[in-house]
């Protein structure tokens, strides 16, 4: 068994030096890169194909483009799993652009190297088959729990519907945060350091991972019309609170 890591940014350097402490991995990054994941060999594109099992580790926005040109040359009978932060849309993609022979497991990571610094343990990872057979499923179930990861084994469109009011939120809000430059104080309360770590560990992320997030989740619309009207309703009350006391004074 051969795994391939194709992209190297921020999580995929991040997921192959964790996939390398148990099996043997090809790392590709389109990027020159200074430094490379640790006890993993970077390869060409055409020999990364060439692996086994391959984890796409690609922004959502480009995966349609790295599909359509890989597609053809991928090794037939090997497993494609993506890593993206929504699932509906990599899994449709997958069933409809890889060939007949090519398997594909759509999974989803839910942590990073800022999550994931002190270890795997505990740390949740969802996986949904797309096309794959149960021998293949089961392997790679398997293999995850090895790592110690809480394997979610969860439908594309139940974890989109739960992401976008979990994960979809905490990145609106860190990012929302960060545009008030929020600082550390010697007031600080554990309540606020609570949200100084929330805008850290989002916006250390690529911010095309925030637009994607809200983008191709077909449920963080309604997601953010939510949002929008809890804001306006503590806004109003508090206006109401102030004519309130205006009235009586």
């Amino acid at each position: 068994m051969t795994v391939g890591v194709y992209g190297l940014g921020r999580f995929g350097y991040f997921w192959a030096e964790q996939l390398a402490q148990f099996l043997p991995v090809k790392g590709y990054s389109r990027s020159p890169k200074t430094h490379y994941p640790k006890d993993v060999a970077i390869v060409s594109e055409h020999e990364l194909l060439q692996c086994d099992a391959i984890f796409l580790c690609v922004s959502i926005s480009s995966l349609e483009d790295v599909l359509k040109r890989i597609a053809p040359h991928i090794k037939k009978g090997a497993t494609i799993l993506d890593t993206c932060s929504v699932k509906s849309y990599p899994a449709y993609l997958m069933k409809h652009l890889l060939g007949e022979e090519v398997q594909s497991i759509a999974t989803h990571p839910m942590f990073g190297p800022d999550s994931g610094s002190k270890g795997l343990a505990g740390l949740p990872l969802v996986l949904s088959p797309v096309k794959a057979d149960d021998e293949t499923t089961t392997f790679w179930i398997n293999q995850f729990k090895k790592m110690e990861l809480k394997v979610v084994e969860m439908s594309c469109d139940q974890h989109d519907k739960e992401s976008a009011y979990s994960q979809g939120v905490t990145h609106f809000i860190g990012r929302v945060l960060d545009e008030l430059d929020l600082k550390n104080t010697e007031l600080a309360t554990v309540g606020y350091k609570s949200l100084l770590t929330i805008v850290e560990q989002t916006c250390n992320d690529p911010l095309q991972l925030f637009y994607d997030l809200q983008r191709y989740n077909p449920y963080t619309h309604d997601m953010h019309i939510k949002l929008k009207e809890a804001l306006d309703k503590m806004l109003a009350v508090l206006e109401e609170q102030e004519r309130l006391s205006v009235e009586i004074s």
